[in-house]
């Protein structure tokens, strides 16, 4: 029997680190002498690899620029960790969710915008690291939606797509899923709105982690 796999996405699928997200951001922004998008903008692009996330807010920068926004941002965020303003509560359930999943004999991932140092500190923070088998980041991998995380992540615990479900919060998460030929679930309490996971193709669309455990394991 293949592999039971289930794959989240990190930031607005088990934590919401919304606000630090946007500190991070208008910091970066601000110390180059830029206006900083508003909220609702910046939360649209979480979950894209930095690079394209800033390419979406800064359209008319060179990419080079982009990239030199990037390290701005990694830099806020750090400066945020110093300062112990880093804010990223689990989300209700997820916690529980994990544990029964892992229980349950399901193979467990992470496939996110994050750097490797930033996903290692925040599920060791929320001591439920032990639980995921594969880890996979913007480090080592092109932006969601290109589904290179997702293949990595099967071929490492040798799950098949038949066998793997992609759970987050964003279309990008989606259209990574099907573009690896994974089940994809949505979960409503992220960054966009059901009806975009929904118009994505998700298979199916939680508004709360007991629904969500219903949907990953088929009932």
């Amino acid at each position: 029997m293949t592999n039971r796999l289930a794959v989240f996405d990190c930031d607005g699928t088990l934590v919401d680190s919304q606000h630090s997200i946007c500190a991070a951001m208008t910091r970066a922004f601000e110390g180059e002498k830029l206006t900083a998008p508003d909220r609702v903008k910046i939360l649209s692009v979480v979950g894209l690899s930095l690079p394209l996330a800033i390419a979406r807010l800064l359209p008319e920068a060179e990419p080079d620029y982009h990239d030199h926004l990037s390290e701005r941002y990694k830099s806020a965020f750090q400066q945020l960790r110093r300062e112990c303003a880093v804010s990223e509560p689990l989300y209700p359930g997820m916690a529980e969710l994990i544990r029964d999943l892992d229980a349950a004999g399901w193979l467990l991932g992470v496939a996110t915008g994050k750097s490797d140092r930033g996903l290692a500190l925040c599920l060791e923070h929320h001591g439920i690291n032990a639980h995921f088998v594969t880890l996979q980041t913007a480090d080592r991998h092109p932006s969601k939606p290109h589904p290179s995380m997702l293949l990595t992540a099967m071929a490492e615990v040798g799950a098949s797509p038949e066998t793997t479900v992609m759970i987050g919060d964003t279309s990008f998460d989606i259209d990574m899923g099907i573009a690896a030929g994974t089940r994809t679930l949505g979960v409503g309490w992220g960054y966009h709105d059901p009806a975009e996971l929904v118009a994505a193709g998700a298979n199916g669309v939680a508004m709360d982690s007991s629904e969500l455990h219903r949907h990953i394991v088929g009932q």
